[in-house]
């Protein structure tokens, strides 16, 4: 994290730094020649604009130093050792106002910009006299970079403190899509397995190791994913029929499965795995719900904005007063899956709005659930 005094002499506040200081010069400068003319006043102009810019080069030079010095020994009742920091900042603004009008006074004697036509006084005569002067608003001046350097730095400790407070809300959100990506892995292995276990119970050993072949090669495929939460289509429909595959051998000629997708949306990027979980759905409260064979149907298009993913299935229907309910949406069994709830939490922490999960009847006979995403292509 860069710290305060970092912050002081930081080379990106030095533009900053001759703006302010630059545009008090201007200022200064052409108040002062247009007063003196208003009152029928006769000066070196040229040379009085000049000097009135240059006597503010000793505090635009001195303004990192003074912010760095109240980084290191602030002005606060909280601090602990106030009357010694109190004490330096006096110390300094004397020492800088006494520079300051040093300064002013040798090029008033060089630039002789009030009387042109007569000698000009010695610097020791100027400087005097500009002490008197300018002590007191030098304590101003002081205090005016204290304010601006704290303000400052305020400024940067809060821009950090979002940063960091973005960047934990951002490892939270990643710590969570991995939770919930995870899940699914060992909550298909489990189904898997119990139908494998079915099949052996059945004897038929034939189909069992078919099985445990189709279950090796989407686990391998699933689990060798680098960490990446989205993968694109082509690569997510070969997962979902992986997976409709080994729920063939279990079903036989009870499931039937369709896959169509519009041309050109292989490249689309989906979540990894998003596809299964809905398939999976539809198959236990679809086709394993029913005697008579049953089909799944996977559907992909698009609008201008948005990928849209339709899984549908020919099973029972949600009742009428269900449907469009909370209920319905998540289409979660008593028992409690991951289902269609992981699948909203993770739509949710990839695109927050931006994506959206809908569950419908269709024409009472069967049940479609449908994903918006926003439309991604992956890169070639």
């Amino acid at each position: 994290m860069t710290s305060n005094d970092d912050l002081s002499r930081s080379p990106s506040r030095w533009p900053w730094i001759a703006a302010i200081w630059g545009g008090i010069g201007l200022f200064d400068g052409t108040q002062t020649v247009l007063s003196m003319q208003s009152m029928g006043m006769h000066h070196a102009w040229t040379r009085l604009f000049l000097f009135e810019m240059i006597c503010w080069v000793p505090w635009a030079l001195a303004t990192p130093w003074v912010v760095q010095l109240a980084a290191r020994h602030p002005l606060s009742l909280r601090h602990r050792d106030l009357a010694r920091s109190a004490g330096l900042h006096a110390l300094a603004w004397f020492a800088l106002s006494m520079g300051a009008v040093a300064w002013a006074a040798v090029f008033d004697h060089a630039l002789n910009p009030w009387t042109p036509n007569a000698a000009p006084p010695s610097v020791l005569v100027l400087f005097l006299a500009r002490v008197r002067g300018e002590l007191l608003p030098s304590l101003f001046i002081y205090y005016c970079i204290l304010m601006a350097g704290h303000a400052l730095d305020a400024r940067d400790r809060l821009a950090r403190e979002r940063a960091v407070a973005a960047e934990l809300a951002e490892q939270l959100a990643q710590a969570r899509l991995d939770a919930l990506r995870h899940q699914i892995a060992p909550h298909f292995l489990f189904n898997a397995l119990n139908a494998i276990a079915g099949m052996v119970r059945e004897e038929r050993p034939a189909r069992a190791v078919e099985t445990i072949a189709l279950v090796s090669d989407f686990l391998r495929h699933s689990l060798h994913d680098g960490g990446a939460h989205e993968v694109a289509l082509d690569e997510e429909l070969r997962f979902a029929t992986m997976y409709l595959d080994i729920q063939k051998m279990r079903f036989e000629d009870r499931l039937a499965t369709r896959v169509g997708v519009a041309p050109g949306l292989g490249r689309a990027m989906v979540p990894r795995l998003i596809l299964q979980p809905l398939v999976e759905n539809a198959i236990k409260h679809g086709i394993a719900m029913r005697v008579q064979p049953g089909a799944v149907e996977i559907a992909a298009s698009r609008t201008p904005t948005a990928l849209v993913l339709e899984i549908y299935n020919d099973g029972p229907a949600i009742a009428a007063n269900d449907a469009g309910s909370p209920a319905a949406a998540m289409a979660l069994p008593r028992t409690g899956s991951i289902g269609l709830a992981n699948v909203r939490n993770r739509l949710h922490g990839l695109y927050g709005p931006d994506a959206a999960l809908d569950v419908a009847n269709v024409d009472g006979r069967g049940v479609m659930v449908t994903i918006r995403l926003p439309w991604r292509e992956a890169a070639a």
